[in-house]
């Protein structure tokens, strides 16, 4: 299918926002549309832009297992996995991984899925084109689905669905926003009706997205997203940068980097008390990140926002004031074996300090919580629980809801660290019902340097200022010192001004993407990493649940973790290589480190693949000096 180009009025703005379209598709376009969306119904000659994906997930065998780590997913014998991002399709530089000599390369049953022309752009069979789903009658095949071999498509070669479209409302506004008539469908849930989920806004009509950006991402388009991320077209040791150490720090997308750049330009002061212009200025961008947060977590208020410097520090202001007001000898604190030590360390001080004990959940071979212990470590002495809502290290995925739940049936308060799930998945606080619940920015794409606490109002008013200072006074004298209310009482001195606007910016880019779209695209990007993993001889992974964020954890044999590491570096592959700040959990694996790719929407097929080319490199004893 041919899109329109954009007119220069069309353009993103250097400021990096997306302005409204000047000019609507004319007639000879929109009859192009049509035709082509007949031309791929079942007997009506299929266009090229339709064609099907020439991949299929592996077959389901008698002998086949559920796969360590991904929901759903059926491995048997290696097969065929999912096909890479076409070179010509990126719009950037194919990774230089030369031809796969047979003692270096992939298996032949991997290979085999890996065709050097594709039509295909990302996982699951999603094709070049954001428009795919217009081609297809039923849902592609994902992780979730194992199809048998007489229902994988050929390569260059459509199937033959019984048609079925996902859904005519979807599909009439689709056509309309081509058209710039921007209609509203009725609402309905996401996922309900078709396998496009995220075609569904949502949110309520009154709050969608501008015509522009559902222009721009009317669906997902991975090449789209990653034109928006100037640091991938870097190159590491001549070879193009394929950063797989999201679960450490995520790249900034150019609104991010234009977004700080226009505030230190034209905004920049201190907040709050001056009566001058660019306070005035400084201020609503500072608050406008705030209400942003606010909403972008489901908070019921951004008074409920305390803006700190990251998770580590958003949980040490619990500990050192929630914690001390509340925790004392005798009281418990339970957290997870999952826990990163940014979760743990602060309460250890904190029963030092009270005489208060902790109690770690355990997990079970797989690195999932076992909630029957949790609950018998539940008692009228717990006061506090406190775990992670995806594992930095494994990528498990906890039932949080469950788990604050039963914290309150104790009469414990919970706190929730998703520091690793606000950039992968939909969170609101209020379903949760967390007390508490924390996150960096700069692992949801946002500056380094901020972070956010949320509370309960009531929590929070009732809980003593941590640091004292400017901005956080209403009145002092030398006998007494009067706190403004929450949540400035929080945020004591100067804070991070422009970092909050860039958390706002980075906030404000990932809602116009849309979380379902990238949790859907990540989940099959894992799950076709996970394939690929699989395939290499010697290679174990570290965290199988049935539920993961985007952490593909493990070791190979023969070889240290940071020989791995290195040899990834050599290919200009960034990946984390240790114990990753959460010890415990590897330790209960019998490890003291792992090699920890961590992906996200902007990481390919096609990346993956130049990972598992190197690991079977490796595995074959062609790899770095051990």
């Amino acid at each position: 299918m041919t899109i329109p180009t954009p007119t220069a009025s069309q353009t993103p703005a250097a400021g990096g926002g997306i302005p409204e379209f000047a000019g609507l598709p004319d007639t000879a376009v929109l009859e192009q549309l049509a035709g082509e969306f007949f031309r791929s119904l079942p007997g009506g000659g299929a266009s090229p832009a339709f064609a099907a994906p020439a991949f299929a997930a592996p077959p389901a065998t008698p002998s086949s297992t559920p796969s360590p780590g991904v929901s759903g997913l059926t491995i048997g014998e290696p097969g065929p996995a999912l096909q890479p991002l076409a070179a010509a399709n990126t719009g950037q530089a194919p990774v230089e991984s030369g031809p796969a000599a047979p003692e270096f390369g992939v298996p032949e049953a991997y290979a085999a899925a890996l065709p050097l022309s594709s039509p295909i752009s990302g996982p699951s069979g999603v094709p070049a084109s954001p428009y795919y789903f217009l081609g297809e009658a039923t849902a592609l095949p994902s992780a979730h689905t194992a199809p048998t071999a007489a229902s994988r498509p050929a390569e260059n070669h459509v199937v033959a669905h019984p048609f079925e479209l996902p859904g005519d409302v979807a599909l009439r506004r689709v056509l309309n926003e081509l058209a710039g008539e921007r209609t509203q469908p009725a609402a309905q849930a996401p996922g309900a009706g078709s396998g496009y989920y995220f075609i569904e806004p949502a949110v309520p009509a009154a709050a969608a997205l501008p015509k522009a950006d559902a222009m721009r991402f009317p669906a997902f388009d991975v090449n789209a997203v990653r034109r928006d991320f100037p640091i991938l077209a870097e190159r590491v040791h001549g070879k193009p940068l394929i950063w797989f150490d999201n679960a450490a720090t995520t790249q900034k997308p150019q609104a991010v980097i234009d977004r700080l750049a226009q505030f230190y330009a034209h905004e920049n002061s201190n907040i709050h008390r001056a009566a001058h212009e660019l306070a005035a200025r400084a201020t609503d961008a500072y608050e406008g990140a705030r209400s942003k947060v606010a909403r972008f977590i489901g908070a019921a208020s951004p008074d409920e926002v305390i803006f700190v410097r990251g998770a580590t520090e958003a949980i040490n202001l619990v500990a050192k004031t929630w914690g001390r007001q509340n925790i004392g000898e005798g009281d418990e604190i339970i957290v997870s074996l999952l826990e990163h030590h940014a979760n743990i360390v602060p309460w250890q001080q904190l029963a030092a300090e009270t005489g208060a004990k902790i109690r770690a959940i355990p997990v079970d071979d797989k690195g999932q919580l076992l909630l029957g212990e949790y609950q018998r470590l539940l008692n009228d002495r717990t006061k506090l629980v406190a775990v992670t809502q995806v594992s930095n290290a494994l990528g498990t995925v906890t039932p949080v809801a469950e788990i604050v739940e039963l914290a309150h049936r104790a009469g414990a308060k919970a706190l929730v660290d998703g520091a690793q799930s606000v950039s992968h998945m939909r969170v609101n606080v209020q379903a949760i019902d967390a007390d508490f619940f924390v996150f960096s920015g700069h692992k949801v794409f946002a500056p380094t340097g901020i972070g956010v606490v949320y509370g309960k109002r009531d929590i929070l008013e009732a809980t003593p200022p941590w640091q004292g200072g400017g901005n956080m006074i209403a009145d002092v004298t030398f006998e007494r010192t009067l706190y403004q209310g929450v949540p400035n009482k929080f945020e004591a001195g100067t804070g991070n001004i422009a970092d909050a606007v860039g958390l706002g910016a980075a906030i404000d880019y990932v809602e116009r993407v849309g979380i379902e779209a990238i949790a859907r695209y990540e989940h099959d990007l894992l799950a076709y990493a996970t394939q690929g993993l699989l395939t290499v001889p010697g290679l174990r992974l570290i965290g199988t649940a049935d539920h993961k964020a985007s952490v593909a954890s493990f070791v190979l044999d023969g070889y240290r973790t940071e020989d791995v590491g290195r040899a990834l570096n050599e290919e200009g592959i960034a990946v984390r290589s240790g114990h990753h700040c959460a010890q415990p959990i590897l330790r209960r694996f019998g490890l003291e480190a792992t090699v920890r790719p961590s992906l996200a929407f902007y990481n390919t097929c096609e990346e993956v693949d130049a990972l598992i080319r190197v690991l079977h490199r490796l595995a074959r004893g062609k790899g770095v000096v051990r």
